[in-house]
């Protein structure tokens, strides 16, 4: 899957420019985007300021840490329960 060439925080500007009116067509030529592009960041990021932005990041990275963690304890603790089996 290809990449974005946006930052998230310049997908946030240019769905600011959107909502002052300016037609949808007009942004997506001038940053070389499709509208259908245009209108999925809106529906991903709408409302979305920089400061929730760099929230929602901050959790997703903490969410990622978790669950790599909680994957480590699972594999130690499958490998727990075969050595206990193995002494029985």
């Amino acid at each position: 899957m290809k990449g974005t060439k946006f930052t998230e925080t310049q997908i946030v500007k240019i769905l600011k420019d959107l909502d002052t009116g300016k037609p949808a067509l007009e942004i997506a030529r001038e940053h070389g985007i499709s509208k259908a592009t245009l209108y999925n960041w809106r529906k991903k990021y709408n409302g979305m300021g920089a400061s929730e932005l760099s929230e929602l990041k901050a959790l997703k990275e903490e969410n990622r840490r978790l669950k790599h963690m909680y994957a480590e304890l699972a594999l130690d603790h499958r490998l727990a329960k075969k050595i206990i089996e193995k002494k029985l």
